[in-house]
């Protein structure tokens, strides 16, 4: 009975929705998260009377026709880039972005990826990066004796140093941004990648046309509303168990069947 497949395949989608859901929810506290919502489709349609044939020499056509369809499918889980809530932190070296941007990131195999989280701290050398030891681009370093840094709205990195009036400037924060920022690749550690359907990245200083500006001291807090994710969590799951439903009462259809057959 085609409706068990058909049905069978909605408990599936359902599941790698709740999948989703829980990962957002897992992520709720994570600095700079975004959160993914799952986009379905439905299966291919097996046609008992093609809409639009012909009925008659005459001419005349079908008006509606009998279509069949064999289920669902989840085809994307694009990332919701919306802003999230910025946070005072106290820690001098934590940066929010307030806008449209990245914070990049130079990796080990040479590679560059792209982050909102901006929870930074030194490494043995004072240079800026990653909670993971990945370098922020362009590789600003702070000196040993620095007994301030500040950083502007706009990127720019300056530290005061003992006997000097004026401060002396580390290097310039660059953001960047993408034409389809729901193509990126989420490699983990709150780090996307660069891929083919995202373009190639955009780039210029905070405060640019087009880009954010930087907070020094604030994080941006994960995008994901509890009550949001409760509903599409309780909504997955009536989806699931209806899905079951049609499951069961196929089973009993067939099960009537077979009995009138002996």
């Amino acid at each position: 009975m085609r409706a068990l497949y058909t049905a069978s395949t909605g408990m599936a989608a359902q599941e790698a929705n709740v999948e989703i859901i829980s990962n957002n929810i897992a992520n709720m506290r994570t600095s700079g998260f975004k959160r993914s919502r799952a986009e379905f489709q439905d299966l291919l349609y097996q046609s008992m009377r093609r809409v639009g044939s012909a009925t008659s020499d005459s001419g005349t056509v079908l008006p509606t026709g009998v279509d069949i369809g064999s289920g669902v499918k989840l085809v994307a889980t694009p990332r919701v880039m919306s802003q999230g809530t910025v946070t005072s932190t106290e820690k001098p070296y934590d940066m929010a972005i307030k806008g449209d941007g990245f914070f990049q990131i130079d990796l080990p195999d040479g590679t560059t990826a792209y982050t909102r989280d901006g929870s930074f701290e030194l490494d043995p050398n004072g240079q800026l990066v990653t909670a993971e030891g990945y370098t922020v681009q362009p590789g600003i370093t702070v000196p040993s004796n620095a007994t301030a840094v500040t950083i502007s709205a706009t990127g720019l990195v300056e530290a005061t140093l003992p006997g000097q009036t004026a401060a002396q400037q580390l290097g310039q924060i660059q953001l960047a941004r993408f034409i389809n920022t729901a193509g990126l690749e989420a490699k983990g550690d709150n780090l996307f990648l660069e891929t083919p359907a995202s373009g190639t990245p955009l780039q210029d200083v905070p405060g640019g046309e087009g880009f954010g500006t930087v907070l020094q001291s604030y994080l941006e807090q994960s995008n994901v509303n509890a009550v949001t994710e409760i509903s599409d969590l309780i909504a997955a799951q009536r989806a699931y168990e209806m899905n079951s439903k049609v499951v069961s009462s196929a089973d009993q259809m067939l099960q009537s069947t077979s009995s009138m057959l002996r």
